[in-house]
C-alpha cells in the first residue's frame, strides 16, 4: 500500500467542517478551481458526491477525471482521503 500525503494525514486528523475542497488530498490549485467552478467549493459538498456514488472507487474516479480534469493518480488519492475520512467519522 502507498503511503499517505502529510496533506491527506492533516485532512483525516480531525472533523472537515468547513474546509475548502483544495484541503483534500490530491486536490491542488488547478483541480480546486476547476471543481469550484463546478460547484464544489467545500469539502463537504465532495464528500457529498463522494456519498451519492456509493463511496465506489471506479466511479468516483470516472466523475473526478469527467468534472475536473483530474489525473489517475489525484483522483485515486482523493478518493482514499474522503474513504479515510469516512472510515474515522461516519
Amino acid at each position: 500500500m502507498s503511503t499517505t500525503s502529510q496533506k491527506h494525514k492533516n485532512f483525516v486528523a480531525e472533523p472537515m467542517g468547513d474546509k475548502p475542497v483544495t484541503d483534500v488530498a490530491g486536490i491542488g490549485e488547478v483541480l480546486g478551481k476547476r471543481l469550484v467552478n463546478q460547484g464544489f467549493d467545500k469539502a463537504y459538498v465532495l464528500l457529498g458526491q463522494f456519498l451519492v456514488l456509493k463511496k465506489n472507487e471506479d466511479l468516483f474516479v470516472d466523475w473526478m477525471k469527467d468534472i475536473c480534469g483530474a489525473n489517475s493518480k489525484q483522483a485515486v488519492d482523493c478518493f482514499q482521503c474522503l474513504s479515510d475520512w469516512c472510515e474515522e467519522f461516519l
